[in-house]
C-alpha cells in the first residue's frame, strides 16, 4: 500500500503505517490524519510531536493511553480525562497517534 504527498509515493504497511520512518513530514502526517478523519489541531501536533520524541529519544517508548494523558495535561495545564483524548484520536490516541506520527505500530497489547 502506499500514500501520495506533494508528487511522491511512500510506501505504507496494510495497516497504514509508513514503511520507512525517515519518509515523514508534516505534509505526509496531514495526509495521513485525513486518511483517518482526523483533523489535526496544535493538540494533535503536540502528541504526534510528543510520540515522537518518546520513540526516538527514549529507546522506542510506546508511551500508554494513561501516561500520554498525563503528560499532555501537565503541558497544557489543565486537567483531562480519557474522553479528551479520544475525541483527539478515536481510535486510541496511543496507536492512532503513532500511526499520524509516521512510526511503526505498536506492540503494546491492550490501551489503558
Amino acid at each position: 500500500m502506499s500514500i501520495e504527498c506533494n508528487g511522491k509515493t511512500i510506501e505504507t504497511t496494510e495497516n497504514g503505517h509508513l514503511v520507512n520512518a525517515e519518509d515523514w513530514n508534516e505534509d505526509v502526517a496531514k495526509v495521513i490524519a485525513e486518511k483517518e478523519g482526523v483533523g489535526m489541531t496544535e493538540e494533535h501536533w503536540d502528541v504526534v510531536n510528543y510520540l515522537r520524541d518518546e520513540h526516538f529519544n527514549n529507546a522506542g517508548n510506546e508511551p500508554n493511553e494513561r501516561t500520554i494523558l498525563k503528560d499532555m495535561s501537565k503541558k497544557w495545564d489543565k486537567k483531562l480525562t480519557s474522553k479528551d483524548m479520544y475525541n483527539l484520536f478515536p481510535l486510541m490516541p496511543s496507536k492512532q497517534g503513532r500511526k499520524i506520527a509516521g512510526l511503526p505500530q505498536s506492540t503494546r497489547k491492550g490501551g489503558y
